[in-house]
Order: C-alpha cells, then sequence, then structure tokens
C-alpha cells in the first residue's frame, strides 16, 4: 500500500469511528459522558497533503498574488517619481529655450538697428542702457578703449557738461554743437553722440584703441 493510500485509508478510517461514534453518543445520552478519545479530533495538523487538489492551488496562489500587489504598488511609487522628475527636467529645458530665444530676438534686434543705424530716441537712458547702445554701434575689438574714454570723459553720462569749456556730452565734445554732424538730436539721443565719437576718433587716431593710447599719454584726446 502506498502512503497516498494509507493516509485515504485512515481518513475513512476515522470518518467511520466518528460516525459510530456519534450513533453511540445519541443512544447513550444522559446516562454517559464521552470519552476524551471520542472527543478528539483525527488529526489536527493540516498538511498541503491533507487539502483537495482543487483548494491547493488556491492556498498556494494567496502569497504569490500579495506579492505581485507589493510590487505593482512600488512600481506605480517608482512611475511617479519618474514621470514627477520628468515634468521638472522638462520644465527647466522650456524656461532655457525661452531665455535662449528671448536673447536671440533680442540680439537680432541689436543687430538690425546697426545695419540701418537708427536707434528711436527714448525719453530717458540709464547707464546701462548708454553701453548698450555703444556695444550695437562699437566694433567689439574697439569697444573697451572706447568705453575706457568715456569712464574718464563722463563716466557714461550723455547729458555731462564741462562747466568751464563747455564740452558736451558722453565723449565731452569741444563745442558740443559739433556732434550735428551726426544728428540733430545731439544733445539728449545718446546714439548720436556715440556714432560722432566712434567717427571722430577712426578719423583723428585712426580707432578708438588708438585714441585711447593718445589719452594715457596726454591725459586727454
Amino acid at each position: 500500500m502506498n502512503r497516498n493510500s494509507a493516509r485515504g485509508f485512515a481518513v475513512v478510517s476515522a470518518t467511520a469511528v466518528t460516525t459510530v461514534g456519534a450513533v453511540m453518543g445519541v443512544a447513550q445520552a444522559g446516562t454517559a459522558q464521552p470519552t476524551d478519545d471520542a472527543q478528539a479530533p483525527a488529526g489536527d495538523a493540516t498538511l498541503l497533503a491533507d487539502i483537495p487538489a482543487g483548494e491547493q492551488a488556491q492556498v498556494q496562489a494567496a502569497p504569490l498574488a500579495q506579492q505581485a500587489e507589493t510590487q505593482a504598488v512600488a512600481a506605480d511609487a517608482g512611475a511617479r517619481r519618474s514621470a514627477e522628475e520628468a515634468a521638472r527636467k522638462q520644465a527647466a529645458e522650456d524656461a532655457q529655450a525661452k531665455q535662449r530665444a528671448a536673447a536671440e530676438k533680442a540680439k537680432k534686434e541689436r543687430e538690425a538697428k546697426a545695419a540701418t543705424g537708427v536707434y528711436p530716441q527714448q525719453a530717458s537712458y540709464t547707464t546701462a542702457e548708454v553701453q548698450a547702445l555703444a556695444r550695437q554701434i562699437i566694433p567689439s575689438g574697439q569697444y573697451q578703449c572706447f568705453s575706457n574714454i568715456v569712464n574718464h570723459e563722463s563716466t557714461w553720462n550723455y547729458l555731462a557738461v564741462n562747466a568751464s569749456s563747455g564740452a558736451y556730452g558722453l565723449v565731452q565734445a569741444l563745442p558740443g554743437n559739433k556732434m550735428a554732424s551726426a544728428g540733430a538730436d545731439w544733445q539728449t539721443n545718446p546714439a548720436t553722440q556715440i556714432k560722432w565719437g566712434l567717427s571722430y576718433m577712426n578719423e583723428r587716431y585712426g580707432s578708438p584703441c588708438d585714441a585711447w593710447s593718445y589719452w594715457q599719454a596726454h591725459g586727454n584726446y
């Protein structure tokens, strides 16, 4: 007899004994107490082999299902974190792209103005705005030299007037109305003053850097 046959026989025998005990208990009700052996179950431990084959798969599948659910929750959390990180990265890239686009647009506008030589006049200008105009008008390799002269002459004040000599503007033209050759708005438009100053330095010294070299040697130009 193999193991499964023996186990099946034991279960059948236990069932038979239990049935007989139940009948005897009914017949003897009120006259005798059942013995401990009659009350004891056939077996306290439940083995997987004792569970019907159809139910074994369910018992085995329960922890697997719980494990799969835990893994699914973890995967979902990971996906959310990845999505949030991707969104932050995209937002940063979009912001940088907007900045680059704005800078490129401003550059093209400056180049267009420089090409036409037309700089619409404003009611007033900050030092930074005047310097930005100079960067558009003065060749890049000459800008620093031009800036050095203007720093000494007027500290970038396009309305500066020398009380003793009457020299006027960014480059302290003397007399100031010399700058009318570059535009009638020479008194209030720094772009006109810058264009005149560049032309003067090129004609008299060869370039703003040559003018700056002269200024360093003589304290004027």
